[in-house]
């Protein structure tokens, strides 16, 4: 599987959404599975998927969707 889809998997996963919601425009509490909690689980989530430690600053910074591949880049995740 690409990174491409273990992220979008991820997202389905960690925020038990359907992959029909999860876009490029998604952003942090735009929908309700993405709020505080459903951020915590995604970033466990992403770090597993991917075998890395996010540092703080980038959790907070996971802003939307598209942040987050731009983030993931910065730990060799590749899209």
């Amino acid at each position: 599987m690409n990174n491409n889809k273990v992220y979008i998997q991820t997202f389905k996963e960690s925020l038990s959404v359907d992959e029909s919601v999860i876009n490029e425009n998604l952003k942090y509490n735009e929908i309700p599975e993405w709020d505080s909690i459903g951020h915590m689980t995604l970033m466990s989530g992403l770090e597993e998927a991917f075998k890395i430690s996010l540092e703080t600053d980038d959790i907070v910074d996971f802003s939307s969707f598209k942040k987050g591949k731009e983030i993931l880049k910065k730990y060799k995740v590749e899209f």
